[in-house]
């Protein structure tokens, strides 16, 4: 089976959502980018702009007008028929919520194309759990970008057992193409390698702030110390954006929901989401979009 991936569509044009889509079009593909909303659309427009003046600055070959073009070139609309119907390969970045992901394919299995490739950029969630929602299993799978794509550009993929090895093979390769490094996922994991590893250090850092044992800065002082990184948990949450963790910590065990509420009461319910909107664990300037 020959597979020929030409036309992108991205759902979602959150912080990581909108990253993909514009490496995708840097990267010579034709992408539209959906969204539910035109605030939402706007926002995406204000990313795209403030990515091409990072990749004008950081990713070689963006110089000459190439990262505004592309910036340009990204077709968006909240129309979710138009976006996708005349998509080759469907990167979901919707919010990590599974009834909304679940939601979200029943929708598009009846109006993508037969040979629409499905994948979700899920970071947690197990593809097998939407598979079923999706239409046609064969030809849906995850793959799942780190943020700050341009730099930390690894691309997870990792099937299901209905997922046609032609399919992954197809996957694996777009991800190269997109100047990404695939790494292959053999069987189904929750959190895959990086979010695995990452995951539960991030989770301890809000544990450590949310139960009182210390404030942000202090954490974060004591693992920058220690390892001589650059960034602190905290800091790293704020660039991830605070909605991420708290869906993960709203569906999980009682002491995780009570992190998710206090995550919604002291931050995200007043407006506290991170870099995103200038303010999380810590306040950032007004260009730092």
């Amino acid at each position: 089976m020959t597979i020929n991936i030409r036309k992108v569509t991205v759902l979602g044009t959150g912080v990581l959502g909108s990253q993909i889509a514009y490496q995708t079009a840097f990267s010579g593909f034709d992408v539209t980018a959906y969204d539910i909303t035109e605030s939402a659309l706007a926002a995406a427009r204000d990313r795209f702009t403030g990515l091409a003046t990072i990749y004008r600055d950081e990713a070689p070959g963006a110089h000459d007008g190439k990262a505004e073009k592309t910036a340009a070139a990204i077709t968006l609309t909240t129309h979710l028929g138009a976006a996708v119907r005349d998509a080759d390969l469907v990167i979901e970045a919707v919010p990590e919520i599974l009834t909304i992901k679940q939601h979200t394919y029943e929708l598009l299995s009846a109006i993508a194309p037969e040979r629409t490739i499905f994948a979700t950029n899920s970071s947690t969630l197990l593809p097998s759990a939407i598979a079923g929602f999706t239409g046609r299993p064969e030809k849906f799978l995850a793959l799942h970008f780190a943020n700050e794509i341009w730099k930390r550009n690894i691309a997870e993929v990792m099937g299901t057992t209905d997922t046609d090895p032609a399919v992954f093979r197809a996957v694996v390769d777009f991800a190269a193409t997109i100047g990404m490094v695939p790494v292959e996922i053999h069987k189904e994991k929750a959190g895959y390698i990086l979010n695995s590893l990452l995951g539960p250090f991030l989770m301890g850092a809000i544990e450590l702030v949310g139960d009182g044992y210390a404030d942000a800065a202090t954490v974060d002082a004591t693992w920058k110390i220690v390892t001589d990184m650059p960034a602190g948990p905290c800091q790293m949450l704020d660039i991830v954006g605070l909605n991420t963790p708290y869906n993960i910590l709203a569906n999980g065990t009682d002491h995780q929901r009570n992190l998710a509420k206090w995550l919604k009461d002291n931050y995200i319910d007043q407006g506290k989401h991170g870099v995103a909107t200038g303010e999380g664990f810590y306040r950032y300037p007004a260009s730092a979009e």
